[in-house]
């Protein structure tokens, strides 16, 4: 019982906690809504019209950031001179990565984005469970004293390095070949299936191969907590967990899109995301 309470009243936020919380979100609404930015149109609608976007999310960053650099340490720094260099800064920032990054203003386009809609799940997601429960191997390396040998170190590091490499280097193939479908992939012409499916490269060796990168990295995050306690480890157990039942929704919506040809892919690359294994 005393268990129960203790939990009941840590669930309860403080009054300065919802003042924080609700600043933060008037913050980005009004930030959103002034700050400039580039529009640009947002995924097609139902009816076929597109709703507009303004891309000011690294200008409203900063700025919040120097907001609270002031606020919390004293800053002697005008607001106004604070704002227009933030705007010049980011309007530098911009047009710099504007060729190297074209395709930044493309990820509201993305499937789950559109798919899953912008719901209770996502937001709350966002801004409580992944905060507070994928930051747990920090707060145990802060708590608990953990002395890694060398060994297990380089281990580690090499795991992180290798599951960098998939994950990047997949989605990289992906983004590639959907731009140039004759972009050579290591060095070779790319192998397709019905002219639609890449099979070269990660995607001849598992059907799902970023995936498997993602699951190495979250290990790698949690490994150098060492292994007395399974607390640390829920960042990739629960990432684990959800990317297997993302792939099966994502081999049963393959499979209603491509129908055969997507049955001929299984067939040429057995292995979802472990190769070998599963």
């Amino acid at each position: 019982m005393e268990v129960a309470a203790a939990l009941a009243a840590a669930l309860v936020p403080s009054w300065s906690a919802m003042v924080v919380l609700f600043s933060y979100l008037g913050y980005l609404a009004v930030a959103g809504a002034i700050l400039p930015g580039k529009l640009v149109p947002g995924a097609v609608l139902p009816d076929s019209s597109r709703l507009h976007y303004r891309c000011n999310g690294l200008l409203s960053l900063l700025l919040l950031l120097g907001l609270c650099a002031r606020c919390l340490h004293g800053m002697d720094v005008p607001y106004g001179e604070l704002a227009y260099s933030l705007c010049l800064k980011y309007r530098a920032l911009s047009c710099s990565l504007e060729v190297l990054n074209p395709h930044f203003m493309g990820v509201d386009l993305k499937w789950d984005i559109i798919a899953e809609r912008l719901g209770f799940m996502l937001v709350f997601g966002d801004l409580v469970f992944i905060p507070f429960t994928f930051t747990i191997q920090g707060w145990w390396l802060l708590r608990n004293k953990v002395e890694l040998s060398l060994l297990a170190a380089m281990v580690n590091c090499f795991i992180f390095v290798i599951g960098y490499l998939v994950f990047r280097g997949a989605n990289k193939q992906k983004h590639v070949f959907k731009k140039n479908p004759k972009a050579l992939i290591w060095g070779k012409p790319p192998k397709l299936v019905g002219g639609k499916l890449l099979a070269s490269g990660y995607w001849g060796i598992a059907r799902h191969c970023n995936y498997l990168g993602d699951i190495l990295l979250a290990l790698s995050f949690s490994l150098p907590c060492g292994t007395s306690s399974v607390i640390p480890y829920f960042y990739p157990t629960y990432l684990f967990i959800l990317l297997i039942w993302r792939e099966r929704r994502d081999e049963a919506r393959c499979s209603e899109k491509y129908k055969e040809i997507w049955v001929e892919y299984c067939k040429l690359v057995p292995w979802r995301i472990f190769p070998y294994v599963y």
